[in-house]
């Protein structure tokens, strides 16, 4: 018996399991994002679960399923933030005592809502900076007898995820053309592959990863699950150096579509989904829909004009601290914020002649400082411009020669650049 038709043997208990646990979350079609694509475009909003993200789906789908013995044992997961919410929900729901283990940058809100929604039942610990180096910490702790509970590399967890998307099909009440997914360690898009090859196989799926952390796409090109040196943990919902052995071997033998997004592409979604939608979304709930060809600068995938999607929005935990950086990596992403070092001449009224000669009519300075003073004639600053179109960015280089000043433009992928953002 195939992976694929082992898990989607337990998703038809794993609906049954979750009837009046988790909320039967809205499909949406979306305007803005159906008049970008030429397409109508239908929104699976998992950010209004009861923990803002469908995590809980696998959690308590298979806590629910733990023995006597081991409900009295107890639990323990490693989380970037959602699974840990979605364990700490069902462990007050089943009354079982839960460890969660989180790295150090998750967020402070999604520490918090783990807290809270615990209910007096959970205990936080705090391991490392990624979720990785948070899940070896779980695995020792389970080896003290507690229960481990995987974010993904379980079939109980995988199958309990796909309940979304048959939930999202009944809801719709046809098969759409795509359905896009987001892809952290490939949970989510493994347990709906199960159910989409065997109900629905004509349905093209694409998985969406984080350009920063693309663990599945490195396990399809080595064929087999490997571990990423580095990782951007900025889309800390899908940022995972290992895909899951389980989750890997699901995803190559359902044959889905993956493609990878930058991190500032993700941002300029998140900043669209609030400012138009009304949506709040975390880097990772922005991701899958992030991929759509709307027209916009990055990679995107490919969808015939015309097509039915279906996008998860998988979840809405952002730090409201955050934003600035969200965007920040917009503005660089689309090309409109650059960072120069320019050697001005030391003088009264240098300045005044970059602003008077150099800036276009649109353009702005968001960050001005001299780096070094001494007793030459010209020393170097550093300078933030902000364009008002980012297709100016030639003319501006053209305007800093005309005026006889030397401009070295801060690369983004430079080690420097972390001291601007």
């Amino acid at each position: 018996m195939t992976t694929l038709t082992d898990l989607e043997a337990q998703i038809p208990d794993a609906v049954a399991r979750l009837q009046g646990v988790a909320a039967r979350t809205p499909v949406q079609l979306d305007q803005r994002l159906s008049e970008a694509t030429g397409s109508e475009v239908w929104l699976k909003r998992e950010d209004l679960q009861p923990v803002r993200s469908y995590k809980l789906r696998g959690a308590y789908n298979l806590m629910a399923q733990l023995t006597r013995d081991e409900r009295l044992a107890g639990v323990v997961c490693a989380s970037a933030g959602n699974h840990g919410q979605g364990v700490a929900y069902s462990a007050a729901t089943l009354g079982i005592t839960a460890t969660v283990v989180v790295p150090h940058t998750t967020p402070r809100q999604k520490r918090q809502r783990i807290l809270d929604i615990g209910r007096g039942r959970v205990e936080l610990v705090l391991h490392g900076t990624t979720y990785d180096e948070a899940s070896e910490e779980a695995s020792r702790l389970a080896t003290q007898g507690k229960v481990l509970v995987p974010a993904f590399n379980d079939a109980r967890t995988a199958a309990g995820q796909a309940t979304l998307i048959v939930e999202a099909f009944e809801q719709l009440g046809f098969a759409p053309d795509v359905v896009v997914l987001p892809v952290g360690g490939g949970g989510l898009v493994s347990g709906a592959a199960a159910w989409l090859r065997a109900h629905h196989p004509d349905v093209r799926i694409i998985g969406v990863e984080p350009e920063g952390a693309p663990c599945v796409a490195a396990a399809i090109s080595a064929g087999r699950p490997v571990t990423l040196n580095e990782i951007d943990t900025f889309v800390d919902g899908a940022a995972v150096r290992r895909v899951g052995d389980f989750t890997f071997d699901a995803i190559r033998e359902a044959g889905i579509e993956l493609i990878r997004v930058p991190e500032g592409q993700i941002c300029t979604e998140m900043l669209d989904m609030y400012q138009t939608d009304g949506i709040i979304a975390e880097p990772a709930g922005a991701l899958a829909a992030a991929a759509l060809p709307t027209g916009g600068v990055g990679q995107r995938a490919q969808i015939p004009t015309g097509s039915r999607v279906l996008v998860v929005v998988s979840g809405g935990n952002n730090d409201v601290s955050r934003y600035a950086e969200i965007v920040e990596r917009s503005l660089i992403h689309e090309g409109r914020k650059r960072y120069f070092l320019v050697d001005f001449p030391q003088q009264p009224g240098a300045l005044r002649t970059f602003l008077d000669n150099v800036l276009g009519p649109d353009d702005d300075i968001t960050y001005f400082e001299y780096v070094k003073r001494n007793a030459r004639e010209t020393g170097p600053a550093l300078v933030g411009v902000e364009l008002g179109n980012p297709t100016d960015y030639p003319f501006l280089l053209q305007r800093i020669e005309e005026c006889g000043m030397q401009a070295h433009e801060v690369a983004y992928d430079s080690p420097f650049f972390q001291f601007l953002t």
